[in-house]
């Protein structure tokens, strides 16, 4: 729900684990008037109206450290809004090149690295740093006036294109921008560094009603 001075009053938990980016994340609601809690407490986290999943680092580690603290178990059967944002969607596919690790399982879609190609003048650089646009856009976190938009990438490893694909940037070959399933979302990219853009994705995810 959506207060006058266009903040949001609702319950929203950012999910607390051993990911960087967590804080940059909180001061993007932030902005929007909305006061997140950041916790791993699972009965917190059930009880949220929304629920996001953000994360910076590397994905084996990362799985141990859900699958120790239960949260492996408990994030694929929540029923509210989710939204992952970066190595959070990739945590939320099946599985990952990297360091062969198996994911949570929401998504089908597979996460591969990118392998650098050297045209005639240049490298294309592993990872993928910087601003790009994104197309094809079939979820509610978007509206068409994003479509074509430039929001904020940096990564090594991608999800495929496949069922799930809500978005597609093209960087060394085409790829999920973002993924959504029933009540799941994901991004890619960073919406709580993409500016204005990233901003009314944030607020279309805080509007969607399920």
């Amino acid at each position: 729900m959506e207060g006058e001075g266009g903040g949001f009053f609702m319950n929203i938990v950012i999910i607390k684990y051993n990911a960087g980016n967590i804080e940059s994340v909180n001061n993007a609601l932030q902005r929007l008037g909305v006061n997140a809690e950041i916790t791993g407490d699972h009965e917190k986290i059930r009880k949220a109206d929304k629920v996001i999943f953000p994360g910076v680092g590397e994905a084996s580690t990362t799985m141990s450290f859900l699958k120790k603290e239960g949260l492996d178990q408990l994030i694929p059967e929540l029923k509210q809004p989710v939204l992952g944002i970066c190595l959070g969607l990739q945590l939320m596919c099946s599985y990952s090149e990297e360091n062969d690790t198996p994911c949570l399982g929401i998504f089908e879609e597979q996460v591969k690295r990118f392998i650098p190609e050297r045209g005639k003048e240049f490298i294309t650089k592993v990872p993928h740093m910087g601003w790009n646009s994104i197309s094809q856009l079939k979820s509610g976190i978007f509206d068409p006036s994003l479509d074509q938009q430039y929001v904020y990438f940096v990564h090594s490893y991608y999800a495929a294109v496949g069922e799930h694909t809500a978005a597609v940037c093209n960087y060394i070959n085409p790829f999920s921008a973002a993924l959504h399933r029933d009540n799941f979302y994901a991004t890619q990219f960073h919406p709580e560094k993409s500016g204005t853009v990233g901003a009314r994705i944030l607020e279309n995810f805080l509007k969607i009603l399920f």
